[in-house]
């Protein structure tokens, strides 16, 4: 544990980092081992710190994505949207930390219960594809037949998948209209004193 407060305050590991040794460690005593050498530490320790190194390296800066070029992504994913029951079409645009953009479209099921969100759409084709770090989301929906003329806020289980992978208080949520005329939110904004990851393993997140 000292050793690893040295690591630590030298800067050269996460304190996520560091909660996974200390678990790693817990499970080892219970089990009989007394110890794990430093270096099987400071492997696992520098591997986390290069992951969190690139991801913040490639990261694209807030603030500075093109709003409107992930609007029209949106509105382009839509027009793949299936919707025989409801008529009311949805698009979504994910774009995560690295730069990388997953579309997604609304897909009803007669049974009604299987039917998928653009929002979910987008985010189960990042995540199958190894993402986990994202940035934003623009979303656009309306009827099949004429103007987007209301905002497509998400649903709460949408908000709740956005939860599990997206930081709250920095995670971009676009509603929009048109290129021109849309709200961002913050997703705290739109699932306060939500429940995430760290309530389940507090000592992990």
């Amino acid at each position: 544990v000292l050793n690893l407060q040295r690591y630590r305050a030298a800067g050269h590991l996460t304190l996520a980092a560091v909660a996974k040794c200390l678990q790693a460690a817990t499970w080892l005593v219970a089990r009989g081992n007394k110890g794990i050498g430093t270096e099987a530490f400071m492997g696992i320790l520098k591997e986390d710190a290069l992951k969190e190194d690139s991801i913040k390296e490639n990261s694209v800066k807030e603030d500075t994505y093109d709003v409107k070029s992930l609007i029209e992504k949106a509105l382009q994913a839509r027009e793949a949207a299936y919707t025989p029951y409801s008529h009311y079409r949805v698009g979504a645009a994910l774009l995560a930390r690295d730069g990388s953009i997953y579309t997604g479209c609304n897909i009803e099921n007669a049974a009604y219960s299987p039917t998928n969100c653009a929002e979910r759409t987008a985010f189960f084709k990042a995540v199958s594809e190894g993402q986990r770090h994202f940035m934003a989301i623009a979303i656009v929906g309306g009827p099949e037949n004429g103007p987007i003329a209301q905002y497509a806020y998400p649903c709460g289980v949408c908000r709740q998948v956005m939860m599990e992978f997206c930081e709250p208080g920095t995670f971009q949520i676009i509603v929009a209209k048109s290129v021109e005329e849309y709200e961002t939110h913050m997703l705290q904004e739109l699932l306060p004193n939500g429940f995430g990851k760290g309530d389940v393993c507090p000592n992990e997140y």
